[in-house]
């Protein structure tokens, strides 16, 4: 939960009946009320990623990245290395630096940096709920 502000407006006090626990208590289930009649959304960390490549595998890469919901911004070649500059959601790149070996036979390289939070795409989002549904059921 990012960017949230709350107020509280009206309250009452007893001597013998609230206690700090009971306002933490009180306070933790209007936040949860809230959260659930606030029509929430899912947010993922995008992160700013720099792929450095021999050229003969620009296409390859820039491949795998679009099958990562990445968003390529620029490529700027020289001397036979090309770099991409893309957007892609951190849990996209988890294991990039494996699947970059791969693909360029370990002559590749990449930086990544954060740098915003989007919203989830639907149908991601669908699967994330779904899976942590069946976690707390089981």
């Amino acid at each position: 939960v990012i960017d949230i502000k709350t107020r509280v407006y009206d309250g009452s006090f007893h001597p013998v009946d609230s206690s700090e626990i009971c306002f933490k208590i009180a306070g933790a289930g209007a936040l949860k009320k809230g959260l659930a009649e606030g029509q929430p959304i899912l947010l993922e960390p995008i992160m700013n990623i720099e792929v450095a490549i021999p050229e003969d595998y620009t296409g390859d890469i820039i491949g795998d990245l679009n099958t990562k919901r990445a968003r390529v911004q620029g490529m700027n070649p020289g001397g036979g290395v090309n770099v991409i500059e893309a957007q892609v959601p951190q849990a996209e790149i988890l294991r990039y630096s494996i699947d970059l070996k791969s693909i360029t036979q370990g002559r590749g390289s990449y930086k990544a940096s954060f740098s915003h939070y989007e919203e989830v795409p639907a149908h991601v989002a669908e699967k994330i709920i779904a899976s942590r549904q069946a976690e707390k059921s089981s």
